[in-house]
């Protein structure tokens, strides 16, 4: 296949299957490091692939009176006061939630962590000069799910079946993590990214057009959204001509449960159908770990 037949984002995954990837053993290894840490803030790291195009850049109640009608549930008084504590492992997918093969799951927990849905989302707002910060979580919990491979194979970035970040969160930071997602998405519904990129040996000016919707709501959880990330077809500035192909949407579910929020995406060979899906087993899974229960 000849390179202009590819997309951007293709090439640059198998510029990737190069390079040496970390055995389970040894990221599994990080990650329990990892948790014995005091994490106040996660560095804002931010890799904008666009197709192809690599930027890098980085209200209480008065005692017995009525909740008002069509408050969301966090936000319901409950019998006990809401105290923050860990994530348990319990609450997050497990292999057999795939209906596939896969390897052992690759698991880590945090402290403090920022509520991250997409970064690149984060990086086109920041771009437009407009509030870049994520809402903070108390605690998180972490797994990502590979596909079973060859012990003699090395891991590629295209082993990735799923991943799930599970946030515990407090009740404000819950309601408005979904209450301003349209004001979130608002300035990146229609986002053209520009600059100089490598395009077979030479530097050329390109611009790419993103897009963040809201495909889905209201199908797990008390809360939940499947975002979908359209990138259009790369342009030369220059010429005015396309390049590659155009890229495979990328989507991913955010869905609640009183205060545990949970960001979910699957690899690229997973669809919407399997993301909604998950995303109903991800509740459950999250009901007795919640405050309130369900």
């Amino acid at each position: 296949m000849r390179d202009d037949d590819l997309t951007f984002v293709e090439l640059l995954q198998r510029e990737l299957h190069t390079v040496r990837w970390p055995e389970p053993a040894e990221l599994r290894s990080r990650a329990r490091r990892r948790s014995r840490r005091t994490v106040v803030a996660a560095a804002l790291a931010v890799l904008a692939v666009a197709s192809g195009t690599a930027l890098v850049e980085a209200g209480r109640a008065a005692p017995h009176a009525a909740p008002p009608a069509g408050a969301p549930a966090s936000a319901l008084p409950t019998a006990t006061a809401w105290t923050a504590t860990e994530v348990p492992t319990e609450v997050l997918l497990k292999p057999t939630d795939l209906r596939t093969k896969t390897g052992v799951p690759l698991t880590e927990a945090g402290l403090g962590e920022a509520v991250r849905l997409d970064d690149l989302l984060l990086y086109c707002r920041k771009h437009q000069s407009l509030p870049a910060e994520w809402e903070a979580s108390r605690y998180s919990r972490s797994v990502t799910i590979l596909r079973e491979r060859p012990a003699a194979d090395e891991q590629r970035p295209d082993q990735v079946l799923a991943m799930q970040d599970v946030y515990r969160v407090t009740p404000e930071v819950a309601d408005r993590v979904f209450a301003g997602m349209g004001e979130l998405l608002a300035p990146c519904r229609d986002w053209r990214s520009s600059g100089p990129t490598q395009w077979q040996g030479k530097t050329i000016n390109a611009q790419v057009v993103h897009s963040w919707q809201e495909v889905d709501i209201d199908f797990a959880g008390d809360d939940s959204v499947l975002l979908r990330h359209t990138v259009g077809q790369a342009r030369n500035l220059d010429t005015g001509k396309p390049l590659g192909a155009v890229s495979k949407p990328i989507s991913r579910v955010v869905v609640r449960v009183g205060d545990l929020v949970s960001v979910i995406q699957v690899g690229r060979d997973g669809t919407e159908a399997d993301l909604r899906r998950l995303a109903v087993v991800a509740a459950g899974r999250m009901c007795p770990a919640a405050h309130p229960r369900c």
